[in-house]
């Protein structure tokens, strides 16, 4: 006969319920609660206006003001470069934080530059050239030209020195040689972080302050905070340009939780986020709970020592199933719930578990063999499931070849061929996950990757480089092997979707650009990345490579000389 698990449940809570205890403590905790809520909210919603104005304040008063001011002074027909030059050096040592000024003529790529010598000796002990880091790019000045947006900060952070600098851009109307000139300043924002670290209420509370792709600025350590809610709340404000301060309650992922509220600067794309912790807000309130309890644990003693015996007999194969889970959770799909003997709801979940850990580790060994594509499509199938066809998207297709690999396996035994295929392809798919690519498939000793989304040309091309850069390093390693990659690159349209037959089909990329990329890798010489004149263009200026400009090659299916570019680390 079956004892069903709620009545063992209502069994064992009926001896341990103290009910008017429970009532009395609930309400005394509850209004208790909600004074000090109100309490922690006003608090919460103060601070944050606070730092708000104060960002503000300093930015257009110790910063922008004086800047203005340095600016109308310059912008005098009557001075000559020098004479300006010397006015800019002169701001400098009233301003300790603008650590550069500089003057941008049209048309001109070398602007007129003035640096801090105290952050010009910081950037050098951190082997920075500070001309370079400091200078403001003359892309930068013509789309704030562009825009319109003078007098608005743009935000940055030096890397090297997890310095964040604040950069604008003011208007001469004077000019030089007949061109616009604009003044353009870089100031340390260090004064803000100092604002935030040293503020009364960090020392019980967390301060964070984020920009709209939810990023933390002014910390040491820009960490990236979207997993938090009151951060994806606030995004989509600081974009729409919001200023209204709010109040949020939320729970952390880690499932903390927390009273929250935020302000928006005025001059700053930012959020300030003040953030208290429930646990610490109801200090008060856990206190008196926890006397509460203590007078209650008298009652529960003897109902406790009652239930011993049945509670064991009934937590034990709990526990085991928790155990058993936390071992799948870890990546054992061995693990089974076993000496469960229960003819109830436990025995059938324990054996339901079972059966569920069998089927998990089948799909997760299955899933070894697809792409991330595939997994993807199939996620979004409708009830009829996958259905053969494609769409258009505008993707980068990248192929690599193993060069050397006949002669290879005709000189080693099989299992030292695949032994060695594995290795190069566990560094090649390393690489191209790292830079947000999805393998599509191994053809043999080639590799295909797939890059979809924002800046995928130059994800490609910076993952065309590091390849070749990893299986130099191999080939140091194995010298014997002998054994080199070749790497195409190209850009532009496929159709993507499921092909093949009705029982057996492939989600991959087709099209001209696919057979382009496939043509490139079969050109490119051992140890060397084509990609062509797409990928090149929207990778341009991409950091630390440089493409090398080739003769066009002549390639199968291509009536004309196809454009070709090398992509070189510098």
């Amino acid at each position: 006969m079956r004892f069903p698990l709620r009545l063992k449940f209502f069994v064992f809570a009926a001896l341990l319920a103290v009910a008017p205890l429970a009532l009395v403590g609930q309400s005394l905790t509850r209004l208790t609660r909600d004074e000090l809520k109100s309490a922690a909210n006003e608090d919460l919603t103060t601070v944050a206006a606070e730092l708000r104005a104060a960002f503000d304040t300093t930015f257009e008063g110790r910063w922008l003001t004086p800047l203005t001011v340095i600016r109308n002074g310059i912008d005098s027909a009557d001075l000559g470069v020098q004479q300006k030059v010397s006015l800019m050096t002169l701001g400098l040592e009233q301003l300790p934080q603008v650590v550069a000024l500089q003057l941008s003529v049209e048309g001109s790529e070398v602007p007129i530059l003035v640096t801090s010598e105290r952050f010009t000796t910081h950037l050098s002990q951190a082997g920075l050239d500070p001309v370079k880091t400091l200078s403001v790019p003359a892309d930068l000045i013509r789309a704030i030209v562009a825009t319109g947006q003078y007098g608005r900060p743009v935000i940055g952070r030096i890397e090297a020195t997890g310095d964040w600098i604040a950069t604008l851009a003011l208007p001469l109307n004077s000019r030089i040689a007949g061109r616009q000139v604009t003044m353009a300043a870089r100031i340390d924002l260090s004064t803000l972080g100092e604002m935030v670290r040293h503020h009364p209420f960090a020392q019980r509370g967390e301060i964070t302050v984020v920009d709209q792709s939810g990023r933390r600025v002014l910390g040491p350590a820009p960490a990236l905070l979207t997993d938090r809610q009151i951060v994806a709340s606030v995004q989509p404000l600081i974009v729409a340009g919001a200023r209204a301060n709010a109040l949020e309650p939320y729970v952390r992922p880690d499932g903390t939780a927390m009273l929250a509220a935020y302000a928006f600067p005025d001059w700053f794309p930012w959020a300030v986020i003040t953030e208290l912790s429930e646990e610490s807000a109801y200090a008060v309130v856990n206190a008196i709970t926890r006397q509460i309890l203590i007078v209650g644990l008298v009652g529960f003693v003897i109902a406790g020592l009652g239930a011993v015996v049945f509670a064991r007999r009934l937590t034990r194969p709990i526990l085991k199933i928790g155990a058993v889970a936390e071992r799948v959770g870890e990546g054992d799909f061995t693990a089974r719930v076993e000496g469960v003997r229960a003819r109830d709801e436990i025995g059938d979940l324990a054996a339901r578990f079972n059966r569920m850990i069998g089927e998990l580790g089948e799909r997760l060994e299955l899933m070894k063999f697809v792409s991330r594509g595939t997994v993807s499509a199939i996620q979004r199938a409708d009830e009829q499931g996958m259905r053969r066809g494609g769409e258009r998207q505008r993707v980068s297709v990248l192929f690599t070849d193993i060069r050397g690999y006949t002669a290879f396996s005709e000189r080693v035994s099989p299992e030292v061929v695949i032994e060695a295929l594995n290795s190069y392809f566990d560094v090649q798919t390393d690489i191209v996950e790292k830079h947000g690519g999805d393998v599509d498939k191994f053809v043999g000793d080639a590799l295909v990757a797939v890059f979809e989304g924002e800046a995928m040309e130059r994800r490609a091309a910076a993952c065309a480089v590091e390849i070749t850069e990893a299986m130099a390093r191999m080939l140091e390693d194995y010298p014997d092997y002998q054994l080199h990659v070749g790497i195409g690159v190209a850009s532009g349209e496929v159709v993507m979707g499921a092909m093949g037959a009705k029982a057996r089909m492939d989600f991959t990329v087709l099209g001209s650009t696919v057979n382009l990329s496939s043509r490139l890798c079969s050109d490119a010489a051992p140890g060397q990345t084509l990609v062509d004149q797409a990928t090149r263009d929207a990778a341009a200026g991409l950091e630390g490579i440089r493409f090398e400009a080739l003769e066009p090659v002549t390639l199968k299916g291509y009536a004309a000389p196809v454009p070709v570019f090398s992509p070189r680390r510098v």
